[in-house]
């Protein structure tokens, strides 16, 4: 399997990003950043794209994968609608939209959140913008396209971009709320597995991405 991952600069994204090196099933990892990264293996190619939106010249470098893990995203903590759509769905989809042209055969995995609204009319800005981005990437020509909504994640050992206020819960959360809990390991097989066994559905609760990653 060869396979794309974004938002490796990011706590989800790596976590995702060392279960692929880990994981014999992928033979290669394109890891799309917009700045480097000073991970290194030898199965680990790294492509700096510094506008998502400006896609034009890397056709040849995003042609022949199996996969899209999508795992970039941002807070929206302080940030209005128009611009956290922008971040949030327009670059989401105007990657999409490019793999989806050059790869018909791909699998699209997009990580947004739980609580995120498929209505697109709720209250919460943040989730109305991730549901819009998960039903549009749905109707994108993908040979499959799965929107993962995990909850709390514990990350690998000695991962690196971890949020400082997240450390004193890596190990009370998972005990004080189990069916709230993943493992950014669990995160990465699931994400594997669906592109190789497929799944049932195309929104993966938390439950679901715990069958999923078995």
């Amino acid at each position: 399997m060869k396979v794309i991952v974004t938002g490796a600069t990011g706590m989800v994204g790596e976590g995702v990003l060392l279960e692929c090196l880990e994981n014999n099933t992928v033979k290669k990892v394109l890891m799309i950043n917009r700045k480097p990264s000073p991970v290194k293996h030898p199965k680990l190619i790294e492509l700096i794209v510094p506008n998502f939106m400006d896609l034009e010249a890397f056709d040849a470098q995003l042609t022949g994968y199996d996969a899209c893990f999508y795992c970039a995203g941002i807070s929206s903590v302080g940030m209005d609608e128009v611009k956290y759509t922008q971040i949030t769905y327009d670059t989401t989809m105007s990657l999409a939209s490019k793999l989806a042209s050059l790869n018909p055969n791909m699998v699209f995995t997009y990580v947004s959140g739980s609580h995120t609204d498929s209505s697109e009319k709720g209250r919460v800005m943040w989730a109305r913008v991730k549901g819009k981005t998960e039903n549009d990437l749905i109707k994108l020509p993908f040979k499959g396209v799965y929107n993962f909504r995990p909850g709390f994640m514990k990350p690998f050992k000695g991962q690196k971009n971890v949020k400082t206020f997240l450390k004193p819960l890596i190990f009370l959360f998972p005990i004080l709320l189990p069916t709230k809990s993943l493992t950014l390991k669990q995160v990465g097989q699931a994400m594997i597995n669906v592109v190789e066994k497929e799944y049932s559905k195309n929104i993966l609760e938390i439950d679901d991405i715990k069958i999923a990653a078995k």
